[in-house]
């Protein structure tokens, strides 16, 4: 970071300048990724009863703002370099920039293998990724400028970069705004999930339904189960649980199991007595 900041401001080049404040960003959004895993591990308490999972989706919803904001400050920057072109010492910036490129690569390198896995490391991988694709564009931009002589080739690709660091950035806030929000979990379909819990033996009706993501991996439901007759409700709720673990994959379910209205009852035991409330339409049992 300091080399390119250095090397960009003797040079002339935005490209290097931006990536430098890229990697100010970076080395932040690293440290802050770093910390909220350690807190991630803490155990849960009274007062976090399910401990501090969520550090990490708040860690990566604060470096996808950071990516935004830092697409947005390269741009405005790269317009005016557009309209008013600044001399390029193109020798030094490539120099510099092939050596972020060697750095990033490795760095990236030693986030990539657990990147799809967490939402906290890929925000990191992510920053890693968009630091070594402004190293490929300062160097693509040297090329132009030492070849050609072509200096706005410096800004385009800029304004390059920083779309596709907007984008990464796009991606990462939405799917932790979803989590942060408590939506459903996006390879969760509600509708299936509750006509699973109904297709159950001893279910009558499901209210009540909750499905949310605590943190990457960690899947939740909640439901309120009316039982069918008389059953016993913890087997009924075990049952339900285990279709939902098999159907959905989802291990932490949390069911209340709730007796069927009053008059309903009084129907059933009225029925098999053999009083005339059968006959009254008003009170017979809905299909």
């Amino acid at each position: 970071m300091f080399a390119e900041a250095v090397a960009g401001w003797l040079s002339g080049s935005l490209a290097l300048v931006a990536d430098a404040g890229h990697m100010l960003s970076d080395s932040a959004a690293l440290a802050l990724a770093l910390v909220a895993q350690r807190i991630a591990q803490r155990p849960r308490s009274a007062t976090r009863t399910f401990g501090s999972r969520r550090a990490e989706v708040l860690a990566a919803f604060v470096n996808g703002i950071a990516l935004a904001v830092t697409a947005v400050l390269i741009v405005r920057e790269a317009l005016g370099r557009l309209v008013e072109p600044h001399p390029i010492q193109a020798p030094l910036m490539l120099a510099t920039a092939i050596l972020g490129l060697v750095v990033n690569i490795v760095a990236a390198f030693v986030l990539r293998p657990t990147g799809h896995d967490n939402l906290n490391t890929r925000a990191a991988f992510l920053h890693v990724v968009s630091d070594a694709l402004g190293s490929v564009g300062a160097i693509t931009a040297g090329v132009l400028i030492a070849t050609l002589g072509w200096t706005r080739a410096d800004p385009i690709i800029g304004i390059a970069i920083a779309a596709l660091i907007l984008w990464g950035a796009w991606r990462l806030v939405k799917d932790t705004t979803g989590v942060l929000m408590e939506g459903t979990p996006a390879h969760i379909d509600a509708v299936a999930l509750e006509k699973t819990i109904r297709a159950v033996p001893g279910v009558r009706d499901v209210h009540d339904l909750h499905a949310w993501t605590i943190s990457d991996g960690f899947h939740a439901v909640t439901a309120h189960v009316v039982l069918r007759g008389n059953l016993h409700g913890t087997d009924v709720v075990a049952a339900v649980a285990r279709a939902i673990q098999q159907e959905h994959g989802i291990d932490h379910v949390t069911l209340q199991p709730e007796a069927p209205p009053p008059g309903l009852v009084n129907i059933r035991t009225a029925r098999s007595s053999g009083s005339a409330v059968d006959d009254d339409p008003r009170q017979q049992e809905k299909p």
